[in-house]
């Protein structure tokens, strides 16, 4: 990746089947960072997401992954246990949730293609799933791996770096960095901060009253090939 690429640069850590705000950064980016050699986040959503179920709950999906006696690993460290057949039960409960959904396929078959092959680590898993989501919501910002990068420092200061590294004069990050993130350190760098501020879009969904921030994989399901200009409607729509 050279330096004079990017304006904005989003860094986020990888996510399984990642939620609508995650997608809406990675449209609005330049370029996408995967930052995939930070710690992994035991019961976060480097490995697990939410669908929603035909009782009108959300449905946890969940990668088993190994990373017992590694003390506390990287994400680009983290394996999947392939003893359990999660690929073959994550796309059974997504047939069974949304067999009612208008826009079933080509998605399923396609999602069930990728989900089955022979997957080790769960950076490659996740990368390669949001490469395909992505690309059903027409987003085509260029990625890379934060471990790729060969940039130091910690916390606010690698952040940074990273951006100064890609040529960006821009981060967007999300509202929850506020308590944490060092804004002046990227002001005296030249980068300015924007907050991202997602307005989560309402869309005709299964299975009783809306639930948000589910995996992007439900709206897709449910609205198609509409899906990425729902995406980023400001206004929610009705979709």
């Amino acid at each position: 990746m050279s330096e004079s690429a990017a304006t904005t640069a989003v860094i986020l850590q990888p996510g399984y089947l990642p939620w609508l705000g995650f997608f809406d950064q990675m449209r609005k980016a330049d370029v996408f960072v995967y930052y995939d050699d930070v710690q992994f986040d035991k019961n976060g959503w480097r490995n697990r997401n939410r669908v929603k179920s035909t009782d009108g709950r959300p449905c946890w999906l969940t990668v088993p992954v190994r990373h017992r006696g590694e003390g506390r690993p990287a994400i680009n460290r983290i394996g999947i246990d392939r003893r359990a057949p999660w690929a073959r039960k994550h796309v059974g409960t997504l047939r069974q949730h949304y067999s009612a959904a208008p826009h079933r396929e080509p998605y399923l078959s396609e999602l069930e293609r990728t989900l089955s092959r022979d997957w080790t680590r769960l950076v490659d898993l996740d990368c390669e799933v949001t490469r395909l989501m992505a690309g059903w919501l027409g987003i085509t910002t260029p990625t890379v791996l934060a471990s790729e990068l060969n940039v130091e420092g910690r916390r606010t200061e690698r952040l940074v770096r990273i951006c100064r590294r890609l040529g960006a004069g821009r981060y967007l990050t999300g509202d929850a960095a506020r308590g944490y993130l060092e804004v002046d350190r990227f002001s005296s760098a030249g980068i300015d901060v924007a907050w991202h501020g997602y307005a989560h879009p309402r869309y005709r969904q299964l299975h009783g009253a809306f639930v948000t921030h589910l995996s992007a994989i439900d709206l897709l399901l449910n609205c198609g090939p509409r899906s990425g200009a729902i995406l980023g409607a400001a206004d929610g729509g009705a979709g």
